[in-house]
């Protein structure tokens, strides 16, 4: 007689970036396995990978492609599948910034942590009176090539994310789609921006959506309230 399967529960969010309904359960001992590895190796592309990987795994909404999703997506994704496999509360030590060494002890909820986005955050952007340019969130799998394999300077890895994120030049009368021109193209066309334009293309990556999260600790040692704010995925993934 076989042993009997376990009925593993399901969850459903809401992407950030789109509204999109994902449903998905929580990783498995196999796949917490996975991640554990990763973090031990403290290398970053492996547990990017691993991330990408177990959520692969977890998703159970069909034609959800994790590598293309933005970012912030990918890391709201993973602390609410993180929160249903292990709990929602986790521990951390932060410092406090009065002094710059006094570690405190806090217990953060998950379910309070959302991705923030800035009023001043905009896709599309006019660079003259007639060309204005639309901007795509990149992919983790733009973010892994643009920040681990590539040749050259940071520069020229920077220029390459940007041009990847290019999704539309246009007018009130025509349109150029990114995705029909190639990569050398769209950092041809980058080029050609004068400081003050390019500027404004910073911006947008600058100000883009983020997994944040504000909390006020008080140092034990001094009194002080101290303001912390927890960015990115790195804060959480304990």
């Amino acid at each position: 007689m076989p042993l009997p399967t376990i009925t593993t529960p399901t969850y459903e969010l809401s992407l950030p970036s789109n509204d999109k309904k994902v449903k998905y359960r929580p990783f498995l001992v196999k796949e917490e396995k996975i991640l554990i590895l990763a973090m031990e190796s403290e290398d970053t592309k492996q547990i990017t990978n691993a991330i990408t990987d177990v959520l692969n795994s977890c998703i159970i909404t069909r034609g959800v492609k994790v590598d293309k999703l933005p970012t912030f997506d990918i890391e709201y994704l993973f602390l609410n599948v993180r929160a249903k496999s292990i709990g929602e509360v986790v521990d951390l030590v932060v410092t406090c910034s009065d002094d710059g060494e006094t570690k405190v002890d806090v217990a953060v909820n998950l379910d309070d942590i959302k991705v923030q986005r800035k009023e001043e955050h905009k896709t599309d952007i006019k660079l003259d009176k007639n060309l204005s340019l639309r901007l795509k969130y990149p992919s983790m799998e733009q973010f892994i090539k643009s920040n681990f394999d590539f040749d050259g300077t940071n520069v020229d890895a920077s220029f390459k994310m940007i041009a990847g994120c290019i999704d539309q030049i246009y007018t009130d009368e025509e349109s150029w789609p990114g995705t029909d021109y190639t990569e050398k193209e769209r950092l041809a066309f980058l080029d050609q921006l004068n400081t003050k334009q390019f500027k404004e293309v910073e911006q947008f990556f600058d100000t883009m959506p983020k997994l944040s999260h504000k909390m006020t600790v008080k140092n034990p040692k001094t009194g002080v309230d101290n303001n912390v704010v927890l960015e990115g995925l790195a804060s959480f993934f304990v």
